[in-house]
């Protein structure tokens, strides 16, 4: 061949010049002079590539491309030096390459590259049919990208996977069979983990199965896998086992535990894990999501722990044995349902407080002594709501304590409500006449109760209580200075229990009948604007805005004459007689830079309550902590132990400059008793889009003084005391567990009441393109229930997941 390009087609030759068609004549014209020059030069051949056309087994033309010499035998085309075989996507490079029209099969040996849309082969031989997809190459060394979706869970890695074996299969429908080979997607040069297999199925944009599998860290084994499967594509869900947990802490010992992942469904997973704790038991986890409809979801989630107990001490030199086990599971599903219906559920059970603060992973959870349940079926239409409901409330006051010397144990102490069913059927205001200020709407429900304590108070399994509530609000405005809305309420409701004179539960039913009024004053809004020229001039100019709104609310409620009566169910028993007055000031300061939106920078709301009845109708009790609907709805801290015409001063600021960073601090000043009883910082601080750091501080003084006391107190009489408390909590960090780079977190909880160090942690990671490396260290101090200094090392796996047990960061919220 002469370096012309040679095109192949069916059985007839056609030549044509490399760059465009030439005639026969001017061929034969050429050749001589060629042949001059190729023995002046000493050359034997030119090197400008040669490219065959042939007819491939599906249809379509194969195209050949050598530098070398190319012949046809039979049905074979062969070529050699730099040969380049073309089909669709397909590319297949090699040395020497020879090519079946018939069969579609091709054979190529040296410096082969095989190249399909993502994927890239190098090997030193291989067999490939371009029209099946089918082939075997020798000695592989290959690639396939696959692009990620980023994952708050995960560590994501755009590298490569990366492959070598000394034999690979690839099959129809983009599947590679691995034989003894590895696989990563670290450096390839300087692999800081591998996977080495006997037998390897690579299935492009889905898994990855390793069979008889084991783990090397530097090239050291570390873990051997019967069967391993690893996600190969865009999403990195894929079922199986899941990679194991290992940490050390003192009170549960060695650590060691794994899990099962089942997804059979793009819409549906579920995990199964199992933990053994060498000093406790055994802890059992699972997890199920699901969303079978577009507009449905469903979460299950369970943790338990099968304890085999501790041996405490007594002082008669014996040991009693002490089991914290239990479990504690939520059931969370959420729907849209046809014509306007939603389906909310969200349903939370724990055994015991002991067993959540023994074993809860984060000092945030073992602390929450609340177990609450809601399911609801709703519908909102016209300006209507209807309602189902189903309310559950279990609030752990305390836990069981044993006696050191008498061996005997207290038991827990815990309030249980319930209110299901429950029917709710109300309106939103409307006005039925549309030139009069009148609105007209409702509130009606009808459900059954109960309560359960350790008073000891235990209600009828359904105690029935029903409530119709009309309502009339007139809004009124003088002008642009001052607005006046008024609002009057009828509300009847009915218990079928109640308390006797006695103060015991008793089976008489008992109706409230309740008149009650509102008047909200609306005085205008003070304003003033503040303008400030920038001295450069290329800045946009600033404007402030400083604005002062008072408020006044009147609030009247008569008909509640037997306070005493009712059983505290929820808050609607807690109305009582009142009559007060509401008022209070909120300063604001915007900014504006330009044209941008005004952004509000600074609020500060000073508002008190003052009530012209102290006693309430005479449901006020001396000495002991009163709820009232009065008290709540101004503080959420409890605060009156006695008559009372002031509420606390709230004090409420606020600074929000532009989101780098946050401070809000709330204050109460007790008037009665001249001290400040409540104190709640919060500081948020995020300078740079990857450092955060959060403090808060809560101080909580508040109980009766003398003055609070009833002047002859009964013999069996006890006035309530709260725990004081003064608290601080921080936590500082930079970047997330899966973030590349470095990382960090840490954080305490420090009791000042007690000089106890609650918390501490500290958790530092290092995550590079492949892998990654997380330490941790975690204490939580509390008291004689749990004392945990917990170890943690966690080795980071790109697009897989983590070897141990590293819990999310923690949060103080």
């Amino acid at each position: 061949m002469l370096g012309y390009s040679t095109v192949f087609i069916a059985q007839m030759l056609r030549v044509k010049v490399h760059f465009h068609a030439r005639t026969t004549s001017a061929l034969r014209l050429f050749l001589p002079l060629a042949t001059l020059l190729f023995s002046f030069f000493g050359l034997t051949s030119l090197a400008a590539a040669q490219q065959v056309r042939a007819h491939s087994g599906k249809g379509g033309d194969v195209e050949i491309y050598a530098r070398g010499p190319q012949q046809k035998k039979g049905d074979v085309f062969i070529a050699d030096d730099d040969v380049d075989i073309h089909y669709g996507e397909q590319r297949l490079q090699a040395d020497h390459a020879e090519y079946n029209e018939k069969t579609s099969e091709s054979f190529a040996r040296g410096h082969v590259r095989f190249d399909y849309n993502n994927e890239h082969l190098e090997a030193d031989e291989a067999h490939y049919n371009v029209s099946t997809g089918h082939g075997t190459f020798t000695n592989v060394r290959g690639t396939v990208k696959i692009e990620r979706r980023a994952n708050p869970l995960i560590l994501v890695s755009q590298n490569p996977l990366y492959f070598q074996a000394p034999e690979v299969e690839r099959l129809a429908g983009d599947i590679y069979l691995v034989s003894r080979g590895w696989i990563t997607i670290c450096d390839p040069q300087h692999p800081t983990w591998q996977f080495y297999t006997p037998h390897a199925r690579i299935r492009l944009n889905k898994t990855v199965a390793l069979v008889n599998a084991n783990f090397r860290l530097y090239r050291v084994p570390l873990i051997w896998l019967p069967y391993a499967t690893a996600p190969a594509g865009e999403k990195i869900r894929q079922s199986g086992i899941l990679l194991p947990i290992i940490s050390q802490s003192n009170s549960k010992g060695f650590v060691f535990g794994d899990a099962l992942y089942l997804a059979p469904k793009p819409w549906l997973d579920t995990t199964l894990g199992y933990e053994f704790l060498s000093k406790r038991g055994s802890a059992e986890r699972a997890e199920f999501r699901a969303r079978p409809f577009e507009n449905t979801s469903i979460r299950f989630t369970y943790f338990g722990v099968i304890d085999r107990g501790l041996q405490e001490p007594l002082e008669n030199g014996t040991t009693f044995l002490e089991k914290q086990g239990g479990h504690q599971q939520q059931l969370e599903v959420q729907s849209l349902l046809p014509n306007n219906w939603r389906f909310v559920a969200d349903i939370n059970e724990l055994t015991s407080l002991t067993f959540r603060l023994a074993f809860a992973d984060t000092f945030g959870d073992a602390i929450t002594s609340e177990v609450r349940s809601a399911t609801f079926l709703t519908n909102n239409f016209r300006g209507f709501s209807l309602n189902f409901a189903a309310l559950a409330d279990k609030t752990f006051l305390s836990i069981p304590i044993t006696s050191a010397t008498t061996g005997i144990t207290t038991p827990a102490v815990s309030v249980s409500l319930r209110d299901a069913p429950e029917a709710r059927f109300g309106s939103v205001e409307q006005a039925p006449w549309q030139n009069l200020p009148f609105y007209f709407s409702f509130d009606a429900f009808a459900g059954a109760l109960h309560r359960q304590d350790d008073t000891p108070l235990n209600t009828a399994p359904l105690v029935p209580r029903t409530e119709f509530a009309p309502k009339v609000t007139v809004p009124l405005h003088f002008g642009d200075w001052l607005g006046i809305t008024t609002s009057a309420v009828f509300r009847t409701t009915y218990y079928g229990d109640s308390y006797n004179a006695a103060g015991d539960l008793s089976g008489q039913s008992i109706t409230r009948n309740t008149g009650e009024l509102t008047v909200e004053f609306r005085p205008p809004t003070l304003e003033r604007f503040f303008d400030r020229a920038s001295l450069d001039k290329s800045k946009p100019r600033k404007r402030y805005k400083h604005t002062i709104e008072p408020t006044l609310t009147y609030h009247y409620v008569t008909g509640v004459n037997n306070f005493a009566d009712f059983i505290r169910f929820d808050s609607d028993a807690t109305l009582t007689d009142t009559n007060e007055v509401e008022y209070g000031l909120t300063q604001r300061l915007f900014t504006k830079t330009g044209d941008d939106q005004p952004q509000e920078l600074l609020t500060w709301s000073l508002y008190q309550k003052h009530y012209f009845d102290p006693a309430f109708g005479g449901a006020i009790v001396d000495g002991q902590r009163n709820v009232f609907d009065a008290f709540t709805s101004i503080s959420p801290f409890a605060f009156a132990f006695g008559p009372r015409n002031w509420s606390p001063i709230i004090s409420d600021f606020k600074i929000t400059p532009g989101g780098l960073w946050d401070v809000e601090q709330i204050l109460q000043y007790d008037p009665q008793i001249q001290r400040l009883v409540t104190v709640g910082t919060l500081l948020k601080v995020k300078p740079y889009s990857q450092f955060f750091a959060t403090v808060s501080y809560f101080r909580l003084n508040d109980n009766p003084v003398e003055a609070d006391l009833p002047l002859s107190p009964p013999p069996t009489f006890v006035p309530f005391q709260q725990p004081l408390s003064n608290q601080v909590r921080a936590l500082l960090g930079y970047g997330n567990l899966t973030r590349k780079g470095f990382n960090f977190t840490t954080g305490i909880s420090y009791d000042f009441t007690n000089q106890t160090l609650q918390s501490q942690l500290v958790q530092v990671s290092y995550n590079g393109n492949c892998c990654g490396l997380a330490l941790e260290y975690r204490r939580i101090n509390l008291g004689q229930v749990r004392t945990e200094n917990r170890f943690t090392a966690t080795f980071i796996i790109a697009n897989i997941g983590s070897f141990g047990n590293l819990r999310r960061q923690e949060k103080i919220f």
